[in-house]
């Protein structure tokens, strides 16, 4: 009996020690980020994403990347708000479905964060209503810059924050003041080219102030 307990006893002690000696290893925070510049005939608009928020992140970079937010507008701006963009359908004839999204559209799960908060020059995903949207499910593709000094608080916990303008707040400010029509729509339609480039951290800091 003791042999045997000492053969099934051994194969035991080997696998325990495995696991410590091939332990995972934490991967290693990138010295890099992606820099997003919209730029429209007022000026460009710089801006980074948040970490906390992978998916809303990751969708928004694949979108700029593809050129699909090339041609869409601001399509509504509220001074003393936000102004807010990318549907879109704001690239047809029809100025009155700007803002309705695609019927197809996808939606993303909400990624509320309570230390990404409506700051001015936060960004943060539009979505539908509570009533028809309980999950606060974000719009795949519609975003808003606050354009208030003051920021909107009032929005906390209610929305995605996933980015921070870093550069040309005043071009939002400049969006803003627009004159605008029937639902918040500017009368001159305001265009965006978006890019990305990826920059060191360091340089990003260097360059606009932005502390990581």
């Amino acid at each position: 009996m003791r042999q045997i307990l000492r053969n099934t006893l051994l194969p035991l002690v080997l696998v325990l020690f495995i696991p410590a000696a091939h332990a995972a290893k934490k991967p290693r925070k990138s010295k890099k980020d992606e820099l997003v510049t919209i730029s429209t005939s007022l000026g460009d608009i710089r801006l980074v994403l948040s970490e906390l928020t992978p998916v809303h992140r990751a969708n928004f970079l694949q979108l700029a990347r593809s050129g699909f937010y090339n041609g869409t507008t601001f399509h509504r701006v509220i001074l003393n708000f936000m102004v807010q963009g990318g549907d879109p359908n704001s690239k047809d004839a029809d100025p009155g479905n700007d803002g309705q999204g695609p019927a197809s559209e996808q939606t993303l799960p909400a990624e509320i964060r309570p230390e990404l908060t409506h700051v001015r020059g936060a960004v943060a995903a539009a979505r539908t209503a509570d009533f028809v949207n309980p999950e606060r499910r974000s719009s795949a593709s519609q975003f808003y810059i606050v354009q208030n000094p003051q920021g909107t608080p009032h929005l906390n916990g209610q929305y995605t924050v996933f980015g921070q303008v870093i550069s040309g707040q005043e071009v939002v400010d400049k969006i803003a003041q627009q004159p605008a029509g029937p639902a918040n729509r500017p009368l001159t339609d305001i265009k965006m080219t978006v890019k990305v480039e990826k920059l060191k951290k360091k340089k990003i800091t260097e360059q606009y102030g932005y502390q990581y």
